[in-house]
């Protein structure tokens, strides 16, 4: 037997409904949210007006100024936050891959003689860190990374060099190497890459970020004690030469182009460049939200919503 009245029901009805269309809401306002929060927008793309043999290595300083290499020309460049170009060393190592320490020093992958060089910006006075690897020439350090120990990640695959006297490498692998702070001798952390090149850890110390460019593969490893890296993951199947992330978690992979992806390794956005190759990139900028990126002969800028990770 019903004993609701006609009244009584269209109230229960219409209470039923109004719940109905809050949970709705709230779905759908959870959802987009969860949308957006996992999004990085761009702003135009920018070509600098200055010319170089082939840019690499970019890095920002604390102020946001941006220093890079220009490897054929072996020489290292600022350009600073108003926006001018200056000569910063020259010669320089044959400079590749760089990254500042949390002292304000520039660490080098002094690709000449196959070293680790540390440079004080202020009197550009070098220090040789690292000469070798069990008494054999290192294959050719690439692009590396300070951890929050202060100690250095660096990728060493072997690219042959005209300037080079040998033409076959010493090291009977390409690795990824760990420098602990104040040491003189690295030990090797991972031969999984085929051929490791660009290298980033995440904001918060816990992951290191490896493109491996002949296995086209993006991995990401847990940082342990010392430097051990254990639980390889690939993120993504991808051709990558320098990589860099935001403290959002997010990574940006050059190459062909830009190609920014999630945590997971979901694509999320690319940036198209005109150039034969996108050989790194960086964020610097007075708010670190630019992303820096060194391709061919060019260094390009381009705004972001997102703010760098200092490395």
């Amino acid at each position: 037997m019903d004993i609701l009245s006609g009244g009584a029901k269209s109230k229960q009805t219409a209470h039923l409904l109004c719940y109905i269309l809050v949970m709705l809401l709230m779905t759908h306002s959870a959802l987009a949210q969860q949308g957006t929060a996992d999004t990085v927008k761009t702003g135009k793309l920018i070509r600098l007006d200055h010319d170089f043999a082939f840019t690499e290595g970019p890095v920002s300083d604390k102020a946001g100024n941006i220093y890079f290499t220009d490897q054929p020309d072996n020489a290292i460049w600022e350009y600073t936050t108003e926006g001018r170009f200056s000569l910063f060393m020259q010669p320089a190592g044959r400079a590749n891959g760089m990254a500042i320490d949390a002292k304000g020093h520039l660490l080098v992958c002094a690709d000449l003689n196959n070293q680790i060089w540390k440079i004080d910006l202020a009197t550009k006075a070098v220090d040789t860190l690292l000469k070798s690897y069990q008494g054999k020439l290192l294959n050719g350090p690439n692009d590396l990374v300070v951890d929050k120990r202060g100690g250095i990640f660096f990728t060493d695959p072997y690219y042959q060099r005209d300037y080079w006297a040998r033409k076959k490498p010493e090291q009977d692998k390409a690795c990824v190497y760990y420098l602990p702070e104040n040491a003189r001798e690295a030990v090797r952390v991972s031969a999984l890459p085929e051929k490791p090149n660009g290298v980033v850890r995440s904001a918060d110390g816990k992951y290191l970020f490896v493109a491996d460019i002949d296995g086209k593969k993006i991995y990401r490893f847990d940082i342990g004690h010392e430097g051990q890296l254990s639980n390889p993951k690939v993120l993504l199947h991808h051709v990558a030469d320098g990589i860099t992330t935001d403290q959002n978690g997010h990574l940006y992979l050059s190459g062909n182009g830009v190609t920014i992806i999630n945590a997971e390794g979901r694509i999320l956005n690319y940036i198209p460049v005109k150039e034969p190759w996108v050989s790194n990139l960086s964020f610097g900028g007075k708010e670190h939200n630019i992303l820096f990126i060194t391709a061919s002969r060019h260094l390009y800028k381009i705004s972001t919503d997102q703010k760098g990770v200092l490395q």
